[in-house]
């Protein structure tokens, strides 16, 4: 009505020319479209085929199809005159089809957009659990599938999804199983999307909605405005719903202003709403009284009775009148230049010709906005977020918080402000739309079986790794030079550490090393100086001096484990170590085979007393030691040891050590030590019982098995020892095998030299041998290993 009284009162469009309407109602069902449209055609109340009653009035396009379902029901008919329908209803991409409507045109913007914005908003206020209600048809269908696509795109799950029928019929049979869904689904968020008539359920819901508290969001074409009983509205205060961005058309309030029952009397419609609205008495018999309030204005009327804003669909029927008058105007003026306007009849088109010019208008409205009647050229609908809110004195508004506009930017298309929003009347926050409370730092998300992905549990990190975000899929290992914190929420940098000579524990074990050395040197310096008396003289004097010397060198090299480890002492650590093991129990094992040569397998005129000889032992030694310096070598030149960093065996630190390259070459030089210590101790065990005045032997054996113990403990501590105990471990195994050979072989001799000097004494006692050749002697309290040094005389 707006836009025809606009146009007819422009001089400069369809000058001599005055538009009309006829309105015809669809009762939002199938059969009274397809009624209605029949009776437009005829001009009577009752359809007459090829006729029509209209002398005068002469209609040339049709403006309808609030939903597309209602527009295919007049095409179908209205196709066969090729009158221009012209759908003012949602964007359709089915209407689009031109071999099934050829005669259709669609002046909405698309709304090929609409899912992304709505998923838009999830994302925005973190909602992931969402309930879908579409009207069961094909838009509905295509919507569904559209915004399940962005929602899973986005991590957002779909709690339900109900489809509304769109039979009125079926809307009755739909209330038992899908209104109850709805209330006591768990789900905070409901998307709506449909028009106004597929959503009726939701309009006129015979299960109060009131006690459930959701929050809605509806799309452009469902008008949540329009409720009947104005108690349903508390269910929906706090909703966003998506509406079409329009621009201000110029006059409109005004003109609403001004829309009075008198002004129009032959508008039966207003009248009937002008009685609804304000509340006047229905009196047939006092027809003067019907109207009351005649001077009323439409702005008074609350939200939910009559909404003073242009809406999406009002803007889109104003323009489609403009387009009708705009192609009616080029045709005119087109015909009016060949011939005289006295011929009206020729000039009015005939409604199959609109059709070649309709398709190519376009122009400019009242509010400087493009239009284009082409779908091809149609934009991309832009849309207000509105809230929609119920007042306490029982008023209603909507309320702009935000909007989206699909060809922006990214970062200016979607803006929203949040402080703008009241929500339900529950609470005054941001309803939480999620199946499963987020998961803070140092948790992952572990899904549950048979649930949606965003239905799941938090689980703390493993060991060794982090989470440093909300809602982490998997949590992360640290780098290797970091370690996690408590709350493995974060790396921290791992501590550098060695057994280092600055610490207490370094210089505890140093001080001790060189303790330890320092005795076995003091046991040398006794010998030394006591070297004539024959306790000393007993068993070979410089084999034991060799043995001391060693055992020195052995004690001291524990300071090579001690210490930030370099290229040098990784090299030097164990081979020096295992040199001069194998050199002191190279030399404990020259002295048993001695021992047991000479008191058991010599005789006289034996070719055995050539091996009784220094030198003989030296080469013991040279040779036992020799084969060791072999392995090193071997070891030294393949899989050298070298400096490393282990970041995994001490939780927290780095530590420095030497990685021994081949384990194989580590344990063949410490098997051959053990060889030789197993050759030594059961040498010593066979000499054990040999005349004991001055005999090492039971000494010997009791220190190789002393020896064999710790060496055998250190293997099997060694295997499950990590870090610096490593270290730790093999420093106490030197020490204790060292102190075993130094305390069992010459603390007893320090003693004698010391403290029992009387036992010290050399007596005559004849060596004798038996009749088979072996030696005994006599007197076994004073006949000993010292012997051998009467029998090298007589070699002699």
């Amino acid at each position: 009505m707006f836009a025809v009284e606009e146009i007819n009162g422009d001089p400069d469009l369809l000058p001599n020319i005055s538009l009309g309407f006829h309105l015809y109602n669809t009762y939002h069902s199938a059969e009274k479209t397809l009624e209605s449209s029949l009776r437009w055609l005829s001009g009577l109340g009752q359809f007459i085929p090829n006729y029509s009653c209209w002398e005068q009035d002469k209609s040339v396009a049709v403006i309808g199809g609030v939903t597309s379902a209602l527009f295919v029901q007049m095409g179908t008919l209205l196709d066969v005159y090729k009158f221009p329908q012209i759908s003012y209803g949602p964007f359709d991409t089915i209407l689009s089809d031109k071999v099934k409507f050829p005669s259709l045109y669609q002046m909405a913007p698309k709304d090929s957009s609409l899912h992304q914005g709505v998923v838009r908003l999830m994302v925005y206020f973190k909602w992931n659990w969402i309930g879908l209600i579409v009207s069961d048809d094909m838009r509905g269908e295509e919507f569904l599938w559209k915004i399940r696509r962005e929602m899973e795109k986005n991590g957002v799950c779909t709690s339900f999804t109900e489809k509304v029928p769109v039979s009125e019929r079926r809307h009755m049979e739909s209330h038992e199983n899908f209104m109850p869904r709805i209330i006591t689904s768990p789900t905070k968020v409901i998307v709506i999307h449909g028009d106004t008539d597929s959503l009726m359920i939701m309009r006129y819901p015979q299960i109060p909605l009131f006690p459930i508290q959701k929050v809605w969001i509806a799309t452009s074409h469902w008008d949540i405005t329009m409720r009947q009983l104005f108690v349903e509205g508390y269910a929906f205060h706090g909703a966003l719903t998506f509406s079409y961005l329009t621009s201000e058309i110029p006059g409109f309030k005004t003109f609403l202003n001004k829309v009075t029952p008198s002004k129009y009397p032959d508008d039966i419609l207003l009248r009937g709403f002008w009685l609804s609205a304000f509340s006047c008495p229905h009196e047939p018999e006092n027809p003067e009284h019907e109207i009351c309030s005649p001077n009323a204005s439409l702005e008074t009327l609350p939200l939910w009775s009559f909404d003073m804003t242009m809406s999406g669909l009002s803007y889109t029927i104003y323009n489609t009148v403009y387009a009708v008058a705009w192609t009616l105007h080029e045709i005119v003026t087109r015909k009016s230049q060949k011939i005289s306007m006295e011929d009206e009849d020729y000039l009015l088109p005939h409604p199959w010709q609109l059709h070649s010019s309709l398709k190519n208008t376009q122009f400019k409205n009242s509010a400087g906005n493009q239009v284009f009647v082409d779908e091809n050229r149609s934009p991309e609908a832009q849309y207000a977020i509105m809230n929609y809110l119920l007042f306490s004195n029982d008023t209603d508004g909507l309320v702009k918080v935000g909007q989206f506009l699909p060809k922006a930017p990214f970062g200016q298309d979607f803006t929203i402000c949040e402080d703008a929003i009241l929500w339900g009347y529950w609470d005054s926050k941001v309803p939480r739309g999620v199946c499963s409370d987020s998961c803070g730092p140092g948790f992952r998300k572990t899904p549950l079986q048979g649930k949606a992905a965003c239905c799941f549990d938090c689980s703390p990190c493993p060991e060794r790794e982090i989470s440093s975000w909300m809602d982490a899929e998997q949590c992360m290992k640290c780098p290797e030079d970091e370690y996690p914190n408590k709350q493995r929420d974060n790396c921290l940098p791992k501590l550098v550490t060695f057994l280092n000579l600055k610490e207490p524990l370094g210089m505890t074990l140093s001080f001790v090393a060189v303790s330890f050395s320092l005795v076995t040197v003091m046991v040398l310096c006794i010998f030394l100086k006591f070297q004539d008396i024959p306790i000393v003289k007993a068993n070979n004097r410089t084999l034991s001096y060799t043995l001391l010397i060693s055992l020195t060198f052995c004690f001291l090299c524990s300071l090579l484990f001690i210490g930030q480890p370099t290229p040098a002492t990784c090299l030097l650590r164990q081979t020096i170590f295992a040199v001069v093991f194998t050199v002191a129990v190279s030399s404990i094992l020259a002295k048993t085979i001695i021992v047991i040569l000479a008191f058991k397998f010599i005789r006289p005129g034996s070719r055995i007393q050539m091996f009784i000889h220094s030198r003989v032992s030296n080469y013991v030694v040279l040779i036992c030691s020799g084969i060791q310096v072999i392995f090193c070598g071997i070891w030294l030149g393949t899989h050298p040891p070298f400096p490393e960093a282990d970041t995994s065996s001490e939780f927290g630190h780095i530590i420095l050590r030497c990685n021994e390259g081949s384990a194989l070459a580590f344990y063949c030089v410490l098997g051959y030590m053990g060889f030789l210590s197993l050759a030594s101790f059961t040498v010593a065990f066979l000499a054990r019982n040999l005349p004991d005045t001055f005999n090492e032997a039971k000494f010997i054996t009791f220190s190789m098995l002393v020896f064999c113990s710790v060496w055998a403990s250190f293997l099997l501590t060694y295997q499950s020892t990590k870090g610096k105990a490593m270290v730790i471990v093999e420093i106490f195994s030197i020490w204790a095998s060292s102190a075993g050979l130094l305390g069992c072989i010459f603390i007893p001799k320090c003693y004698v030299i010391l403290w029992k000097p009387d036992k010290n004494i050399l007596k005559n006692t004849k060596n004798q041998w038996d009749s088979k050749g072996k030696f005994f002697s006599g007197a076994r309290t004073n006949t000993s290993s010292f012997g051998i040094i009467g029998l090298k005389k007589n070699l002699h």
